[in-house]
């Protein structure tokens, strides 16, 4: 099919570093024409942050995450900037902005004044602790909301100091929801023929990524603590030493439990009948964990993942970047992509893991340079040419 899922929707989107921008980039995957909305001059503060590609002033990171893009370089703090920016409000479908709490009204371009311009439009606001509540006015990052949510304090070794999760794990979890937020919105528009208000916080998408601790605590009351790489409730689920490094297993149903103490040698445990349920394992897991790694230390990686697998275990690598980026799995399954760039010619990229079989995700560019589109975007919204040079001399636009 020629036609992606959302061809012919416009968004506008506003904001710095990742969970409104990736919000912007799935969008603009599935055929949205996303257009970023930067200051002249700076830009996104991700255009800054290294490692920069040869013959490029943008970082590597930024070209990744805002593919499938379009740039406007655009000073919504002068009147010039506004008036031009409601005009292309009023052609737009969905406007994207991460920017602290109130800031996009204090410019006079909040939702109650777009709204008025373009009743259909579907607006999402991304914060740091959203729009309402005590505390709507502090800043937001992913590392303070991993703390904040939660997170960290069930991130790491048992008594040892909480750590972050490796990866933004709170800002992509806000800008899966972001986009998802915003199909639903443009269905209900579809249908009822009305935008809305979309009120999204990084605390609150931390938040609900606690599925096994909440059912912790909000049946026992325990607070759960640091488990290192074991699971929440079950074992045994987690990452032991091998000969040459880690393997991790997860053997805790009832056929790959015994069909791991076979493999490993241990018939004497399927006797126990202290351990015959994942939660009475979880029960006993250190002594547990400690017999069963007295053994993997044994045998390589590589000797324990055949041994494992022909037995029907789940069991998999500690890979590093390295080994992904190598992964013949992963190359034929085609989610590393060469994403086409005016300058570099190809960008090495990951690509969407989205696999529709009518629809698939388009990766047509690499992020764009700040304010690469500033002319012919002004142009589609109706500015005319005189008026548009205008905005270039006065430094509105760039």
């Amino acid at each position: 099919m020629s036609r992606l899922p959302l061809d012919g929707i416009r968004v506008l989107e506003l904001g710095n570093y990742m969970a409104g921008p990736y919000a912007g980039t799935l969008l603009g995957d599935m055929g949205a024409d996303v257009v970023k909305i930067e200051p002249p001059g700076e830009g996104d503060y991700t255009r800054g942050l290294g490692p920069f590609p040869p013959g490029s002033k943008d970082g590597a990171s930024f070209l990744r995450l805002n593919r499938n893009k379009r740039s406007l370089a655009l000073d919504l703090k002068r009147a010039e900037g506004k008036r031009a920016f409601l005009a292309l409000v009023r052609r737009a479908d969905v406007v994207i902005e991460n920017f602290r709490a109130g800031t996009m009204d204090s410019l006079g371009v909040g939702y109650e004044a777009l709204v008025a311009e373009r009743p259909a439009l579907v607006y999402l606001s991304v914060t740091g602790f959203g729009r309402t509540g005590p505390y709507r006015d502090r800043p937001g990052l992913d590392l303070i909301l991993q703390a904040e949510s939660g997170i960290m304090s069930a991130t790491g070794e048992e008594d040892r100091p909480p750590v972050k999760v490796g990866v933004p794990v709170v800002d992509m979890a806000t800008a899966l929801y972001g986009a998802y937020a915003v199909v639903c919105a443009l269905r209900v528009r579809d249908r009822d023929g009305v935008g809305q208000l979309i009120d999204l916080s990084l605390l609150e998408a931390g938040v609900s990524l606690a599925i096994w601790e909440s059912g912790v605590y909000l049946t026992t009351g325990e607070i759960p603590g640091r488990l290192g790489s074991a699971h929440r409730l079950t074992a045994p689920y987690q990452a032991f030493r091998t000969k040459d490094g880690y393997i991790a297993v997860g053997a805790t149903t009832p056929p790959t439990w015994p069909a791991f103490c076979r493999v490993l040698g241990l018939e004497d445990l399927l006797s126990d009948a202290g351990l015959a349920t994942g939660s009475l394992r979880f029960g006993r897991r250190g002594e547990l964990a400690e017999r069963i790694e007295r053994v993997t230390v044994t045998k390589t990686t590589d000797e324990w993942m055949g041994a494992l697998q022909d037995a029907g275990v789940p069991c998999g690598r500690i890979n590093t970047y390295a080994d992904v980026f190598a992964d013949p799995h992963l190359a034929a399954r085609g989610i590393f992509a060469d994403i086409p760039d005016p300058v570099l010619g190809a960008l090495r990229s990951i690509g969407s893991p989205l696999h529709l079989s009518k629809t698939p995700p388009r990766l047509l560019r690499s992020g764009p340079r700040l304010g690469e589109h500033s002319r012919e975007i002004l142009v589609e919204a109706g500015i005319s040419a005189r008026d548009i040079d205008a905005l270039f001399a006065a430094g509105v636009t760039s």
